[in-house]
Formats: structure tokens, sequence, C-alpha cells
């Protein structure tokens, strides 16, 4: 599995060759950089870690300064591990968007919007409680009951109740590369994927 790490840019749309108005993504992907080759004889396992977003190296902690040392590359901001790539890869080789193709499918995965504390309907997708009638007035919104009384007197693990909601990982497959421009560095798939304008996603062949 070999892929790239980007940002999000937003949301555009594209006519097909038959004319349908298609929803698209586009992302900024790479150029990352390989900081480091984990093999089977040294980790246990085949792995390549690539790196994105080149930056100061000012508020980094000092292991990850000499990791990225040691690899002979800048710091950078984004660290992601893929299992394997088509070709074999050295410390500070650079992998850009030329990786994808046109027509291939893609997954990607991004970290989805936050919505902070939400109740059970926005949550849970609840309908609510009934109209206003037999005296009731403000419980349009209440989760209803969460358990029995005396028997069993507990409230089990696993009731959808209100909570954080947000900030989940999200992996949206099989999404089409509908265009790949390498001089710009973007990559435009069909279709939406989670997360914020500007937020990390990782593209996965």
């Amino acid at each position: 599995m070999s892929g790239l790490i980007g940002k999000k840019v937003g949301m555009t749309s594209l006519f097909d060759a038959n004319g349908k108005n298609i929803p698209c993504t586009v992302i900024q992907a790479g150029p990352c950089v390989v900081t480091q080759v984990k093999t089977e004889k040294t980790d246990g396992y085949n792995a390549v870690q690539i790196a994105y977003n080149e930056k100061s190296g000012k508020n980094i902690g000092a292991p990850l300064k000499g990791h990225f040392k040691k690899a002979g590359v800048n710091p950078h901001a984004k660290l992601v591990e893929f299992k394997s790539f088509k070709d074999e890869k050295s410390l500070g080789d650079s992998i850009t968007v030329d990786l994808f193709a046109e027509g291939e499918f893609v997954d990607i995965s991004a970290t989805s919007k936050g919505k902070g504390f939400q109740g059970v309907v926005k949550r849970h997708n609840f309908r609510g409680v009934g109209g206003q009638t037999h005296g009731q007035h403000n419980r349009l919104r209440a989760p209803g009951s969460i358990g029995g009384a005396s028997t069993p007197s507990k409230v089990f693990k696993g009731i959808r109740m209100a909570g954080r909601m947000g900030g989940d990982t999200v992996k949206t497959q099989n999404l089409k590369v509908l265009k790949v421009l390498a001089d710009r560095n973007l990559i435009v798939v069909s279709g939406n994927i989670a997360g914020s304008k500007g937020s990390y996603v990782v593209i996965e062949k």
C-alpha cells in the first residue's frame, strides 16, 4: 500500500464527457520526503515513513530533530507510515503526485470536523419526542429513557447519549482520481472527504 500525505484545498465540480456535473475535492498532495525505511531485519516488518509540509525546527523536540537529521532532511509537520511502495525507496527520496494516475481509485483518511458537545438528535439522529400533547412542552429533543429503575438499577455501557461529536478519523474509500496536476502538486478526486479546508489527509492507492 503506497500513498501520499496532503492537504484538503476545498471542493468544486467538473463536467465529464457526457456533460454530467461531478462534485469533487481538490487536494494538494506532496511533495513528500522519505524519512525512514523499515525492514523486517531491523524492525520486524517492511514499511516506508514519509513526511510532509516542511517547517521550522523551533518547536520540535530533540528526539524528532535527531530523527530528521539522521534522514538528512529538514523538519516536517506530518509523518505517516506506509506498509509498502511499488518502487524501493531510500532516505531523502522525494515522492510527488505523479504516484497517481487519472482514472484509478484511492482511499482517503482525514480527521472529521469537531462539533463539540451535542445532544442525541444531532449526534445519533434521534427524532425527538412527538408533538406537544399530554401537557409536555419542553422535551422535544430529549433522549427518553436510558435504563430501568429497580431492575437493573444501572445504565448499561454503550447507551447512545449526548457527548462530544466529531474529531474522528474517517476513511472514504473508492474515490476516483479525475485529474492530476503535477506542475501544481494537485489531485482532484470525485465526491467529498472528511475534514475542514487546510486539514491533513492521507491518500492511499
